[in-house]
């Protein structure tokens, strides 16, 4: 009688083993592939300092208002290089920011200036720019998360000197000041390469032809006032940091 009631649960036993057997030869599921790493976060809204290099030009034009006898000058190039700080605030893939940037230049260079009644041997112009300060604001467009394309505008200032010569290499008259002031616009494009971390190229162009500054130059015999105006360019690269 015991070994008739032991039957099924022997059979059913059996059945779980034997359905079990092959279960236990499947393989096992891999386990999930790691996901890749998030993307870095690009945040432009902060402050940062920086540094800045590049190529100036300026382009003086002198004048002698009681004759009209006239000299410019294109071609005064020279280097430049400063650094540079300033605020952004992103909303959404617009940046709008304000800047200073302060660089020195060794931008100089001469020109023959002929004016007979006043350099009866014949004369020259010579002119530097020892530095150029702009406060600027800007507005970017961001083409992806870490590249800005950006306008930007504002005031700008700049120690410039000219000095009038005669044939014999004599001063005979010269103006500076650290009181030039003017308008300055530009355009370039920033690329945050690591948060926190970018690198620009921009190109401005600096005009102080709206208001000019006189000097008295005497030559053998009469004396001439000579008005210079000047306006500058520059391509510059640099890097900033953002806190």
């Amino acid at each position: 009688m015991k070994i008739r009631c032991l039957a099924p649960i022997v059979a059913i036993s059996l059945t779980v083993v034997a359905s079990a057997a092959p279960a236990a030869d499947l393989p096992r599921k891999a386990s999930p592939a790691p996901l890749p790493p998030a993307p870095p976060s690009y945040i432009w809204t902060g402050c940062y300092v920086g540094g800045n290099v590049g190529a100036a030009w300026a382009s003086f034009d002198v004048t002698d208002v009681r004759t009209g006898a006239s000299a410019s000058r294109t071609s005064n190039t020279g280097f430049a290089g400063g650094g540079q700080i300033g605020c952004d605030y992103q909303m959404g893939a617009w940046v709008i920011g304000v800047r200073n940037m302060f660089d020195g230049t060794s931008i100089n260079g001469s020109r023959a200036f002929t004016d007979p009644l006043l350099f009866s041997g014949g004369g020259s112009i010579k002119t530097d720019v020892n530095w150029f300060d702009t406060l600027t604001g800007r507005v970017g467009y961001l083409v992806q998360p870490n590249v800005l394309l950006y306008g930007q505008g504002g005031a700008a200032w700049a120690q410039a000197k000219v000095t009038a010569y005669n044939g014999f290499g004599g001063t005979v008259g010269s103006v500076s000041g650290n009181s030039n002031t003017g308008w300055t616009a530009g355009v370039g494009v920033e690329w945050m390469f690591v948060p926190h971390w970018s690198a620009f190229v921009e190109y401005n162009y600096m005009g102080f032809g709206t208001r000019s500054s006189s000097f008295a130059a005497c030559g053998s015999s009469t004396c001439g006032i000579l008005s210079a105006k000047a306006n500058m360019q520059n391509v510059l690269v640099g890097v900033n940091y953002k806190f």
